[in-house]
C-alpha cells in the first residue's frame, strides 16, 4: 500500500513530489497528535505539542535523508544513519522527562511516547504509511486501556510505604 501511495505522487513530477513530503509531514502531525492529545489529556508535561514537534522534527529529517535536493550523486546516501542519530538524540529528550522522587520515579511512559513519536515521524518520513498508523493504533490502545488494567492490579496489591523519623543530636 505504502509503495502504491508514493509511486503515484512521484510519477506527478515535482509537484508530486511536494504533495509526498506535505502528506508526510501532515500525517506525522496527525499520528503523533493523538498520542500528544493522550498524554495532555491526562495532565503529563509533555503533551500535544511537544509530541508533535518530535514527530515532525524526526519526519524532516528522514525526508531529507532520502531525498534532499543538492545530491551531487558521489558515494551513497545511507537513510539508516541519520535515523539512528534520531533514535538516540530523541532517547536523550526523553531522559530529561524522567524524575526520580525517592523510591517514585515519574516520567517513564513519557519518555517512551517521546521516543515513539520520534519513530512515527521516521516512518511517515520514509513513506511507511502503514506502519506509522498501525503503531498509533497500538499506542492508543495501550495508553488508554491498559492505564485501566493499572489501576485494578494496583488495588489489588497496595504498597506500603514506612516512614521512620530520625532524631540527630548534633
Amino acid at each position: 500500500m505504502d509503495e502504491i501511495i508514493i509511486t503515484f505522487f512521484e510519477n506527478l513530477g515535482w509537484w508530486g513530489h511536494l504533495i509526498l513530503i506535505t502528506l508526510e509531514l501532515v500525517c506525522s502531525v496527525l499520528f503523533s497528535g493523538l498520542i500528544g492529545y493522550e498524554r495532555e489529556s491526562n495532565g503529563h508535561a509533555a503533551g500535544l505539542r511537544t509530541h508533535i514537534l518530535v514527530s515532525i522534527g524526526a519526519c524532516l529529517i528522514m525526508i531529507v535523508s532520502i531525498s534532499a535536493p543538492g545530491f551531487s550523486g558521489i558515494g551513497t546516501r545511507d537513510p539508516a544513519r541519520l535515523a539512528a542519530q534520531v533514535v538516540s538524540g530523541i532517547g536523550f529528550l526523553g531522559a530529561g522527562t524522567i524524575i526520580q522522587n525517592g523510591t517514585d520515579i515519574k516520567g517513564l511512559t513519557t519518555a517512551a511516547t517521546i521516543w515513539l513519536c520520534g519513530g512515527i515521524g521516521l516512518a511517515c518520513g520514509s513513506g511507511y504509511f502503514s506502519g506509522a498508523i498501525i503503531a498509533t493504533v497500538i499506542s492508543l490502545i495501550t495508553l488508554i486501556l491498559l492505564v485501566k488494567l493499572e489501576i485494578r492490579l494496583s488495588k489489588l496489591s497496595p504498597r506500603i510505604m514506612i516512614v521512620v523519623g530520625t532524631s540527630s543530636n548534633v
